[in-house]
């Protein structure tokens, strides 16, 4: 695209960057003028991302600042690049975790959700939703998102719950949903079922115990962590091949403290290994155990309510789960049935994601899906290339799970969600009726009490929120949606979901074309990020100290596919440092008459340092397209990060500045070039960091905007080998002699005479007026002096510098000093040595910190002979 100028060209900035003083007035100039308003009836190419919905009660975390950089990265890019961008947000109703929320504002004035009712309960979770639920988009501001914000949505607005029913009663009448009573996931402290992914597995401490079932020669001994599942248990299970226990296949034994009497089954489930090799059944309180009721035709006897406090009659009746098993180790111990005593013994325990609490598993009925061909499709259309995941690798974790999924537990017992549209009736009719049905009429009939899943109707995002299941525009210009990038930790939670439902209601049409699996966020020591360890870090306070371009390009820099990424604040005052050089350099450049109103000269009037930069230039451009291509965010900020840094600011900036001391033609190329470079840099910068090159580019530019602006394509000019080798040449040279004068003990802005010999000979002559105004260096007078030389060592050949520093330096003061420097470095060797040579401490160290000793002492060496060196050259006081 071609712009014209909107305003006269400024020149002038201030002599500070201010993230403070513009970021929020600049975002809101780019919303007003609608630069992130998309047109589905544009005939651009489209280009759309869902936003991951955040919790509606949640606020800005360095997860979703990460994830919101990245897809900020992404679509800002692509409108760069001439396509309709739609960036689409919206929030979740987060079932559970905001109905805790609510019924605990309750619990504060002593009231219960029952006692207010669901009516009155559902008003009160709409009211706190409109208080706190803006919360996370404002902060989305302040990070600079550039979504469409006239196409908000809300997993509970009035749209996305019509698709909810829409898909809810399409999936029942094709026969998959149904109702049935299994074993679920069930948390005592919510009191609502959970799917496989609502658990959290961790290693935990517990206790296992021996208990002898039976009596005699046809007694069993069984071990287990869970001593009061016991009441509920129907048999004893061992594994058909094991020699110990084929006698008592089809007998049975007698289960302690009930009194009941239950057979002893076969079934190659069951570990030989564990334990005893033989293990208790309670099919409606373990999922195994069900599995193995099934295969038996075992009762399942429910001996815990939803509280988890014991039901089965008796002693133990009334307690609390926890209570109940030492109360039943002990009553056990007492009948003399305790074989081994409580032995400490570390299992995976699951706990409810949202409160922590263990988990129960239960028989219950509930509503599921019925996910074998659903999963099938979502496998299939990663295998045949229609959706494709990076990085690469995490395919297989998508398939080792999507190929074994479980049928889906949807049904939840809250209040707060998308009521189950099923009605039953008097006389046990079953009725589900969609959204432009009536339910059914007339005494008797009622809705079911639970809710839907939350991540039910977050699977629909993809097309629920342009449309579906109307035809609309929305869906027929941005459907397929061109990437999700989300994180890792969700790819079964949330990403399968979508696939299966995208797939299944969109007649086979993936809901992305890419996935981008990012990590996990963790402190500078690899630690997860967790309130509880207290090394959590607000993203909110890093935007206050060091600005939205920072935070964002701090994340960026770490974010290589499918890997955690470590940060520590010292990493985004590293980040400020940037674009404190970005500003400063670009004041410089406009300073000194940097331009965009003159096209860049042909190549044979410019500078081997010029040629030189713009072909580095290209080559980052080309780099960069690759990168964003393949989500390589940590690489194309490197790239950028050097480019600016190391090549444009420390040394073009400095050759320029020579250039400009010329005038003439000369200075109004350097000019030039110093603007298109600029003015490059910046678009390419502006994905990442789009504050702090707005407002630098429309100073170089006098533009409108550099959200508009065009993205940045090659030159088509074939590099200039010549020149490149000419200027890194240069750029050795320069650094020797830095190097040198360092040595010398000469301080950096000091003036030495010098002279170069050899340059012509390494083709670098042209360059030493440039090697001279880099080091300090002067044109040698009437009795120069060659007190100190140095030969550097080039491809093409030896350039000797030599230098007068007479009078430059206080010997005595610099040889005391070095002196110093000498008695450090040999203690440091002695040190190293007696460690290196202490036979006991080589045959215990680890070889990495032996290889550390041998580095320092390496290095050791090295200091103390360059500060002999030094000391030689030196004249005797």
């Amino acid at each position: 695209m071609t712009e014209t100028p909107t305003a006269p060209q400024r020149t002038e900035l201030p002599p500070a960057w201010n993230p403070a003083e513009v970021e929020a007035g600049l975002y809101e100039r780019w919303v007003e003028r609608g630069y992130f308003t998309a047109d589905a009836t544009s005939d651009k190419p489209p280009f759309s991302i869902v936003l991951p919905p955040p919790n509606v009660n949640g606020s800005l975390h360095m997860g979703h600042a990460l994830n919101h950089s990245i897809m900020d990265a992404l679509s800002r890019r692509r409108r760069m690049q001439g396509y309709e961008v739609l960036w689409l947000p919206g929030t979740d109703h987060a079932g559970i975790a905001t109905q805790t929320a609510v019924e605990r504002a309750l619990a504060g004035e002593g009231k219960s959700r029952h006692d207010v009712g669901r009516e009155k309960f559902l008003e009160r979770v709409w009211e706190w939703r409109e208080e706190v639920g803006g919360r996370i988009l404002g902060q989305m501001r302040r990070l600079g998102d550039g979504v469409d914000w006239s196409r908000t949505r809300f997993t509970m607005d009035e749209g996305l719950s019509q698709a909810v029913q829409t898909i809810f009663k399409k999936l029942f009448d094709d026969g998959l949903i149904y109702r049935a009573e299994r074993i679920i996931n069930w948390c005592p402290r919510c009191r609502t079922a959970l799917s496989d992914i609502e658990v959290d597995h961790s290693e935990d401490d517990g206790e296992l115990v021996s208990i002898r079932y039976g009596a005699g020669d046809r007694s069993i001994v069984v071990a287990t962590t869970r001593a009061e599942t016991m009441l509920g248990d129907t048999a004893v299970a061992v594994h058909p091949e094991d020699e110990r226990y084929r006698h008592l296949i089809g007998t049975e034994v007698e289960v302690p403290l009930t009194g009941r009497h239950v057979p002893v089954v076969a079934d190659e489930h069951v570990d030989p290994q564990f334990g005893t090799g033989a293990v208790k059944v309670t099919p409606a309180h373990d999922p195994n155990d069900f599995e193995i009721g099934q295969r038996h035709g075992l009762p399942a006897l429910t001996v815990m309510d939803g509280l988890g406090n014991i039901t089965a009659k008796g002693p133990f009746e009334g307690l609390d789960r926890f209570e109940a098993r030492p109360a039943v180790v002990a009553a056990l111990r007492e009948q003399g049935r305790i074989v081994a005593e409580k032995r400490p013994y570390k299992h995976s325990v699951g706990h409810c994601s949202r409160c922590d609490t263990v988990i129960e598993p239960r028989l219950s009925m509930q509503w599921w899906v019925k996910v074998a061909p659903l999963a099938e499709a979502a496998s299939g259309a990663v295998r045949d290339g229609r959706t494709t995941i990076h990085p690469p690798e995490l395919a297989k974790r998508y398939f080792d799970w999507v190929d074994n999924l479980n049928d889906w537990c949807i049904s939840r017992q809250l209040w707060w969600g998308h009521r189950i549209p099923v009605w039953y009736g008097p006389d046990g009719e079953v009725v589900c009726v969609g959204p432009d049905e009536q339910p059914p009429a007339g005494d008797g009939w009622r809705q079911d009490e639970d809710v839907l899943d939350t991540w039910f109707s977050s699977g629909l995002w993809p097309f629920s929120t342009l449309g579906w299941p109307d035809s609309a525009d929305d869906l027929a210009k941005f459907y397929p949606t061109s990437v999700l990038s989300t994180g890792y930790d969700i790819l079964f939670f949330w990403v399968v979901r979508m696939m299966m439902f995208g797939l299944y209601a969109m007649d086979g049409v993936q809901p992305f074309d890419h996935v981008f699996l990012h990590g996990l966020i963790r402190d500078q020591h690899g630690k997860k990020m967790s309130k509880s360890r207290g090394n959590g870090i607000d993203p909110l306070d890093w935007m206050d100290s060091y600005g939205a371009d920072a935070t964002r390009f701090t994340l960026l820099r770490g974010a290589n596919p499918g890997s955690d990424l470590a940060i520590a604040e010292e990493w985004a005052a590293g980040s400020r440092n940037f674009t404190t050089k970005l500003w400063n350099a670009s004041r410089f450049a406009l300073n000194n008459g940097a331009t965009v109103a003159r096209p860049v000269p042909a190549r044979d009037r410019l500078t081997d340092a010029d040629r030189w930069i713009l072909d580095l230039l290209d080559q980052l451009v080309t780099d960069v397209d690759g990168q964003f291509e393949s989500f390589q965010f940590a690489k194309l900020s490197e790239a950028l990060y050097h480019f600016t840094w190391d090549e444009f600011c420390d040394w073009y900036l400095e050759l320029a500045k020579v250039q400009l001391a010329e005038g003439g033609a000369r200075a109004e190329a350097t000019q030039a070039v110093l603007g298109h470079v600029l003015e490059v840099v910046l678009r390419l910068l502006h994905p990442l960091t789009p504050f702090i090159t707005e407002t630098l580019w429309t100073t170089l530019t006098g533009r409108e905007s550099v959200v508009v602006a065009e993205w940045p394509a090659p030159s088509g000019v074939e590099r200039d080998e010549v020149a490149a080798q000419r200027v890194e040449g240069l750029k050795k040279l320069v650094t020797e002699i830095r190097r040198f004068r360092s040595d010398q003990g000469l301080k950096p802005a000091q003036k030495v005479a010098g002279k170069v010999r050899g340059a012509c000979c390494v083709d670098l002559a042209d360059q030493v007026p440039a090697v001279r105004a880099l080091t300090r260096m002067t044109e040698p007078e009437d009795g120069f002096n060659a007190s100190a030389s140095l030969d550097v060592g080039l491809p093409q050949g030896t350039v000797k510098v030599e230098l007068d520093l007479s009078g430059t330096i206080d010997v005595v003061a610099e040889r005391k000093r070095l002196a110093k420097d000498l008695g450090v470095a040999e203690k440091e060797r002695a040190q190293c040595e007696g460690k290196l040579g202490n036979e006991a401490f080589l045959a215990k160290a680890p070889a990495d910190v032996v290889a550390k000793i041998q580095t320092r002492l390496a290095a050791a060496n090295a200091e103390i002979d360059r500060i002999h060196a030094r000391l030689d050259t030196l004249p005797q006081s």
